[in-house]
């Protein structure tokens, strides 16, 4: 039976181009998985593996793979950094232990690390800090140390300081040996001495292993205590110290280093072992009920107890759809029975595999603690748990964001629909940050998602994974009608060609109502001048109309028809003759009852750091928004608005100028509001001007 204290289930994330990737390479290159370097500058890095990524030099989704160092076994997870994929950093932090921050040594705190940071907070993650790119200029290690400390109210512990600076930058001081790691200009990070401290550094030295041992004593009362009788701590002692305390979330050990320069990744490997936890040692997962509350059971990771595991990210690849896994408690063999408790039934396990990037190798069984790939499963979805059938629960489920934008697609030929509709459901189930709708309006297809980048390249991959050519369209907003006025009318339908004719007289009010209650018909006829049976035809009548208002065809709420008083005639009424009356009633009547376009108000809700909440706030109201409220933060502040959905649309782009690019947003609908007169006029004729050119 595998050892679980060796098991280290960790994540890398950081801001795009803090250098995630670059140092997840020298990682694999260390532990001895792959024996050549690929750089990401050249689209040849081994976890960046779509032709987008490639092109790009981004991460777009998270890679999964496994390595050894010092016997202990690392599974690691490659996040993105670009806001428009953090999807991909929650759901990898979900399923972690334990964690690497990534940051730049001249860009410092970045945006996406704030957000990442803040994600890694709400799902008590343990990290360690890495500052990479001390040799680029403008690298400053105690500038970044102080910012983690300012921006993410953090408390870093300094285990490294570098020796030299920017282009001088040839190595770390390891503050608990008191030695000097240096590495020679080869490039080749297996060739380093260690040495005694440079005499210039001894103080500096000093100075921060006083205040590395200080920030973490009092984690043990025996160190505690002999630390204030003058007693240093030997290194086991502190090492301790430090590890309960990460664990714990009270600080983060901080390295430095040059990933692309191949210098300091050894002492942050050293320090996923000696720092983060292994499965058993993080708090267990809740499991919940049908319902979703908890049912205070938690999957404790134990490899003797029922199987336990959640599905955290599927992949489509040429071999059908991998899942990837994490096991919580219990065992998985290849050709299991698997209950899923999202969908209450069962899937077998087909193969079985242990991701590297995109190979994989083949295994039989898997225990609590590893994130293994399985092949063969039929129903599942992101969030799903997959458990004992004997012994059935529910893990707590993922809760994803809403997107935030959406814009209308459609295949340049018609033979792909089909083909279009196939590739679209395989990339929903692999993201669920991505959403796919029909528009029952207009019939147009639309995509969802969390921003213009995360659309753009749903676009490519359609266009190059699935060889589907489509057309993207500008977002539509779906406006309403509805009216202002009581207006009391009467219609009569008369018609006479031979034979029974039609008729059918109604008397009728038209009266506005409260927003949120659509259409309401009534009857008042007393005395049976319109019989009972044919009540039903009038409400048929009105009803059909509403979908198209009279001032720009869109759909018509919040009004209530009250059926006073009318005529027919023994022989020529009949139900379609009042329900033709009803459909003309609507059309004479409507435009004398003060029609008005009512407009979709979103919730949005905007975090902007303290510098930009003015600029922020202007910008909603320039916007029409309504701002509601403004809650101060430890990292920023979260303004609250209502916002007409038309004035939102490139919002995410000018809040990035706004805030330097550290500004986020959501928005979820609200409720329908009258459009003003100026906006409301421009919709009108833009819909009339599109509707002569069809």
């Amino acid at each position: 039976m595998t050892d679980l204290s060796l098991y280290r289930n960790i994540g890398i994330f950081a801001h795009v181009d803090a250098g995630k990737t670059t140092t997840t390479e020298r990682i694999l290159k260390l532990t001895g998985k792959i024996h050549k370097i690929g750089e990401v500058h050249d689209g040849a890095a081994t976890t960046d593996f779509m032709a987008q990524e490639q092109e790009r030099g981004i991460t777009i989704q998270s890679a999964a793979t496994t390595c050894f160092w010092k016997d202990h076994r690392f599974n690691i997870i490659d996040t993105p950094g670009h806001v428009d994929f953090t999807i991909e950093v929650y759901r990898s932090l979900k399923v972690l232990d334990g964690g690497i921050g990534v940051f730049c040594g001249s860009g410092g705190v970045e945006p996406q690390s704030e957000t990442n940071w803040r994600y890694a907070n709400d799902s008590k993650v343990a990290r360690i800090i890495y500052v990479n790119k001390l040799d680029r200029i403008g690298a400053d290690f105690f500038r970044v140390v102080k910012q983690v400390e300012d921006v993410l109210g953090a408390v870093p512990v300094v285990l490294t300081i570098p020796i030299g600076q920017e282009d001088k930058f040839v190595g770390v001081v390891d503050l608990l040996t008191r030695k000097a790691w240096i590495w020679d200009d080869s490039g080749d990070p297996l060739k380093y001495e260690i040495k005694d401290v440079p005499e210039e550094m001894v103080e500096e030295m000093e100075k921060w292993r006083d205040k590395l041992i200080d920030q973490v004593a009092d984690q043990d009362d025996e160190v505690m205590e002999k630390y204030l009788e003058g007693e240093e701590p030997d290194v086991e002692a502190i090492k301790r110290c430090i590890r309960k305390g990460t664990i714990h979330l009270d600080f983060f050990p901080t390295f430095c280093g040059s990933s692309f320069k191949n210098k300091g990744v050894q002492l942050i490997l050293d320090g996923v072992v000696d720092y983060l936890p292994n499965p058993t040692e993080v708090q267990p997962q809740p499991e919940v009920d049908i319902e979703g509350n908890p049912s205070g059971e938690y999957a404790i990771v134990d490899p003797s107890r029922p199987l336990r595991s959640l599905v955290f990210k599927i992949m489509d690849d040429r071999f059908g759809a991998l899942n990837f896994v994490r096991i919580y408690s219990g065992r998985l063999k290849k050709g299991d029975t698997l209950l899923n408790t999202f969908t209450g039934k069962t899937e077998r396990v087909g193969r079985m595999v242990e991701m590297h990037a995109n190979d994989r190798s083949e295994i039989e069984t898997a225990q609590a603690g590893d994130i293994v790939a399985l092949i063969g499963l039929k129903n599942v979805q992101t969030g799903h748990t997959l458990c004992d059938p004997d012994k059935p629960a529910t893990l707590e489920p993922m809760v994803f964001p809403d997107p935030v934008i959406s814009v209308a697609i459609s295949p340049k030929d018609k033979g792909s629909n089909e083909k279009m509709g196939i590739a679209l459901g395989k990339m929903v189930q692999e993201d669920p940050s991505f959403h796919v709708e029909t528009d029952e309006e207009s019939g147009e297809c639309i995509l969802k998602g969390m921003g213009e980048l995360h659309l753009d390249i749903k676009v490519d991959i359609l266009r190059r994974t699935h060889g589907v050519d489509v057309i993207v369209g500008k977002p539509q907003v779906a406006y309403r009608e509805t009216i202002t006025k009581r207006v009391e009318d009467e219609y009569t339908h008369k018609k006479q060609s031979g034979g029974s004719g039609q008729y059918g007289k109604i008397n009728y009010v038209i009266e506005p109502m409260e927003p949120g209650n659509g259409f309401i018909f009534e009857s008042a006829v007393t005395g049976g001048n319109v019989p009972r049976e044919f009540w039903p035809a009038v409400e048929k009548g009105f009803k059909s109309m509403l979908d198209k208002g009279v001032l720009a065809g869109f759909p018509c709420l919040d009004f209530k028809v009250i059926l006073t008083d009318g005529a027919f005639h023994a022989v020529d009424s009949s139900a379609i003759a009042f329900e033709i009356a009803a459909k003309a009633a609507f059309r004479q009547t409507i435009p004398k009852a003060g029609p008005q376009l009512l407009e979709p108000i979103m919730k949005v809700d905007t975090f902007t750091p303290d510098a930009h909440v003015g600029d922020v706030i202007g910008d909603l109201n320039r916007r029409r928004g309504m701002i509601k409220s403004q809650d101060p933060g430890i990292t920023g502040v979260r303004v609250k608005a209502d916002v007409p959905l038309s004035e939102m649309f490139g919002y995410i782009g000018d809040l990035r100028t706004m805030t330097s690019g550290r500004g986020q947003f959501s928005m979820e609908f609200s409720h329908y509001m009258p459009c003003p007169k100026n906006v409301a006029d421009e919709v009108i004729k833009e819909v009339n001007e599109r509707n002569k050119n069809k």
